[in-house]
């Protein structure tokens, strides 16, 4: 092990003459999510324990879905602390097992401290580690993401379906790249039969993750299937999802349920799983140039088509401007930030993307609630949020050793490159309680420098733990291109315009940083990766986050989708902040927040000056921000994380494919790792939308029948009947299945 040293962990949020929940206010609440179109419980548990300023939002999330036992029955969890102490205090104990703590002094205090920090939302677990860490009966699975591996076999493609299932049973979802498998114009062997294709082996996985419920709750599996630029069965890839889509539609014009989770829109292929396109600066450069690219055989590597370029190009953004699908990925700029080089390149992605590592790894996540850090001068609390990142950071990296998994390949290198994924939520709602618009140089700056502090202390936390217990066991073949790394990721410090980020956090950004490089050379890292920005979904509604991950909000006021059914209005808090930031008056504030309450919208709101408007524009809406918005807050925060980030880039539905190409340059010119669009409607059930005024739908019907009205044809005007009319039903039986007409 080495010359040891303490971690250092010294208490700030708690007292140690008390405990930490006893800081708090703890009340009794009755948990019940209730179906909007029957009024019938979808879950309900009552007299379920919380802290007081928890809402219950948050506390219905967590009854519901992280609570363990029962329903009904005593072994049932039914307070907050049972949850925290269930997960803090075994990751104590192993943290004490393993040698992390130099005294049960040092550990009681990280336990106390961490338990304060989740049960004050200021950051949280990833779901797996709610669902299953300390768990009786449950597979001590902790990690939210998993790249898988594949080879040309059968064996191994069935094995495949397998390890996923696996995956998926624990909570948990995974990504995998299917370029090995040979194309459907390539021989099977000496035969003379022609292989099927990886798009024929999507289908089953398909179906085996639409079947499994994630964490055995009503929570989907989640899974990433890409394939690469060169391919000889990308152009089929690409379409996939789209063409599914289009039936999609058809079905429920035709009066099935293909809402989300509904009980028809199991008969549609290719919905359990993110799309994606790896592609490399050649190809880019290919498409820039208006060059010929070559889709090249999976066993010979001779090509076997060759395509324009910019053709193959745009089919990925007309796909993506259909249905949302295929995402993309920049294979060069993910492999240029590779640490661990030696030990395998960079193929595949965890399904949101965020987590880009070796084939056959595993990653836990963990997310600060930025929110939590504004002080009331409306600076950010440095010091309390390195303390947080420290922390949890340590926590996480315990977990790893800790946890079970779902191979012994996956295992074998989970412990050897000991990934982790420490990120953020609430920046969207930071930014504006802070008065700055999101799409501007003054928000992107300072989600730049927040990002750099929290990276560079992790791996500063890194180095420390590995002083004590010894860098990861893939250190010393990769320490090269680990080191380089975490070079490269300082230099971009110098790139954060300082005219507009307060001293304070720079200058602890930039510390943080200098303090990795010297620590991690004497003694190097424990962790071959520490940050991602994962999407937070869950975990964001846990605390209680206005937004998620990196993203914007949504809307000023809006309610998501529940899969198993069920709706919860998400209605946000930051806007009387950032008022009073920008500093309007108590009577102004309330006037302009009752105008949002009935309006639906900021615009048009008394006393909000136009200069100002830009603070609280969102994804969607009246005031939007730009797509290219996006992109650039992306951009400003890369270079700061060593994975990559999860994050949809939202369009109006008027976009064209055209705009979807060019925001394609403009990311992978920006160095972004990946990219996934979305265009407002562009599929038939979307989880989260968008609340609307009482009238909108019938004004929006009025305005169409109005321009139907103006419109004149020759020939027949195809309208769609109404949906509730008089008719004759007839049933009938097709091929053992019985419906009516």
């Amino acid at each position: 092990m080495g010359q040891t040293t303490s971690l250092g962990v010294s208490r700030l949020f708690t007292d140690p003459k008390t405990k930490a929940y006893d800081q708090l206010k703890w009340v009794k609440r009755d948990s019940l999510i209730s179906n909007p179109m029957t009024g019938k419980p979808v879950f309900e548990q009552k007299g379920v324990e919380f802290p007081e300023h928890w809402s219950l939002n948050a506390i219905n999330i967590v009854a519901q879905k992280y609570f363990t036992g029962t329903p009904g029955t005593k072994d049932r969890e039914s307070s907050l602390r049972q949850l925290i102490d269930r997960v803090v205090d075994t990751i104590t104990r192993q943290g004490l097992q393993e040698d992390y703590f130099e005294s049960d002094t040092e550990a009681e205090i990280f336990r106390e401290e961490l338990k304060y920090i989740l049960a004050t939302q200021r950051a949280a677990f990833n779901s797996p580690v709610w669902f299953n860490i300390g768990a009786p009966g449950r597979s001590q699975q902790a990690s939210a993401c998993f790249i898988l591996g594949i080879e040309d076999t059968m064996p191994a493609i069935l094995n495949w379906y397998r390890e996923e299932g696996m995956i998926f049973k624990g909570g948990s979802g995974s990504g995998i790249n299917l370029s090995p498998i040979r194309s459907s114009v390539e021989k099977l062997g000496k035969s003379a039969g022609t292989a099927s294709g990886p798009l024929s082996f999507m289908r089953g996985a398909d179906s085996s993750a639409g079947a499994i419920k994630s964490g055995g709750k009503t929570r989907r599996a989640a899974k990433m299937v890409i394939l690469n630029a060169d391919h000889p069965d990308v152009e089929e890839f690409i379409w996939c999802k789209a063409i599914e889509e289009r039936k999609a539609r058809d079905l429920e014009k035709a009066g099935w349920d293909m809402n989300l989770d509904g009980k028809d829109s199991f008969s549609v292929q290719y919905q359990n799983a993110n799309n994606s396109v790896r592609v490399t600066d050649e190809f880019m450069q290919a498409v820039v140039e208006g060059k010929d690219w070559n889709l090249r055989g999976v066993t010979d590597g001779k090509p076997v088509k060759t395509v324009a370029a910019k053709d193959l190009f745009r089919q990925i953004s007309e796909a993506a401007w259909e249905c949302a699908d295929p995402g993309m990925q920049f294979d060069t700029t993910i492999n240029k930030w590779h640490t661990a080089p030696n030990a395998g390149r960079i193929n595949a992605s965890n399904p949101c993307s965020e987590y880009m590592h070796l084939d056959n790894s595993a990653c836990n996540l963990a997310s600060i609630n930025l929110l939590k850090y504004l002080k009331d001068d409306n600076t950010f609390d440095v010091e309390a949020f390195r303390h947080t990142v420290e922390l949890v950071f340590t926590a996480q990296e315990i977990l790893v050793g800790y946890s079970e998994y779902p191979t012994e390949r996956i295992a074998k290198n989970a412990r050897a490159y000991r990934e982790l994924g420490l990120g953020y939520a609430n920046l969207g709602a930071l930014l504006m309680a802070q008065g700055l618009p999101y799409d501007s140089d003054e928000g992107r700056a300072q989600a730049a420098a927040i990002t750099a502090l929290m990276t560079g202390h992790a791996y500063a936390t890194s180095a420390k733990i590995a002083h004590r217990v010894g860098p990861f066991s893939g250190f010393h073949k990769d320490k090269e291109g680990m080191l380089g790394v975490i070079r490269m990721h300082r230099e971009e410090v110098s790139n954060i315009d300082a005219s507009m980020v307060s001293e304070e956090l720079l200058s602890a950004a930039a510390h943080a940083w200098d303090q990795a490089v010297e620590l991690s050379s004497l003694y190097g890292v424990r962790n071959s990766q520490a940050s991602v920005l994962a999407p937070t979904g869950t975990i964001g509604l846990m605390m209680d986050c206005d937004t998620t991950g990196i993203e914007p909000d949504l809307g000023l006021v809006k309610f998501k989708k529940l899969v198993g059914g069920g709706t919860m209005n998400i209605v946000n808090q930051t806007v009387p902040r950032a008022l009073k930031a920008l500093g309007y008056s108590k009577k102004q504030i309330d006037d302009i927040v009752n105008y949002i309450d009935v309006e639906k919208t900021i615009t048009g709101a008394p006393h909000l000056k136009e200069e100002h408007r830009p603070v609280f524009a969102c994804s969607m809406g009246d005031n939007a921000i730009h797509y290219m918005g996006h992109v650039k807050m992306m951009g400003a925060v890369q270079p700061f994380i060593s994975g990559a980030i999860s994050k949809t880039v939202n369009m109006p539905e008027e976009v064209t494919v055209e705009d979807v190409e060019q925001l394609h340059i403009e990311a992978w010119k920006l160095g972004l790792k990946a990219v996934a669009i979305y265009r407002d409607n562009c599929k038939v059930a979307q989880p989260l939308s968008m609340a609307k005024k009482d009238g909108d739908k019938q004004d929006n019907k009025a305005s169409t029948q109005t321009l139907n009205d103006k419109i004149v044809v020759k020939g027949a005007v195809r309208r769609p009947l109404p949906k509730v009319r008089n008719a004759k039903t007839f049933s009938f039986t097709v091929a053992g299945l019985h419906g009516y007409f």
